[in-house]
């Protein structure tokens, strides 16, 4: 069950999604993660609800007994997700004219409007660089 679970949060952070600052992809986020706490996760998170709050706080609660090489990537890796994830709740704030008025769409539906965000000319410089930090391009 959980490697199942695991493997679900891998496919769920690796999959394309319309809706990520510097940081790494979800794709490889979830790779270096699983590379490096798979075992630890299967080991010592059994019924964690694998979203990277809990995952990060179940390998907290556990780092004594995680692997070396688990303890060097997890907080940066979980940390990674989180500032992609805030990266994309800034779209909407960062490129609200170019939402309305360039899409013809509304900033309470953005990952409607990320395809014609994307492909837009003209954008202002805080939209097109939410854009690229929210890993859209």
């Amino acid at each position: 069950m959980v490697r199942g679970g695991f493997f679900l949060f891998v496919v769920a952070l690796t999959a394309p999604s319309l809706a990520v600052a510097e940081t790494m992809s979800f794709g490889d986020s979830a790779a270096q993660l699983a590379k490096a706490c798979g075992a630890d996760i299967t080991a010592n998170c059994r019924g964690v609800n694998l979203d990277s709050n809990r995952l990060k706080e179940c390998l907290s609660r556990n780092r004594d007994v995680i692997s070396p090489q688990c303890k060097e990537s997890y907080f940066s890796t979980l940390d990674a997700i989180q500032k992609r994830i805030a990266a994309r709740v800034t779209v909407a704030n960062a490129c609200t004219r170019e939402i309305v008025k360039v899409c013809g769409g509304s900033t309470k539906e953005t990952s409607k409007s990320v395809p014609c965000l994307v492909s837009a000319k003209g954008l202002s410089r805080n939209c097109a660089q939410a854009i690229n930090d929210a890993g859209y391009q």
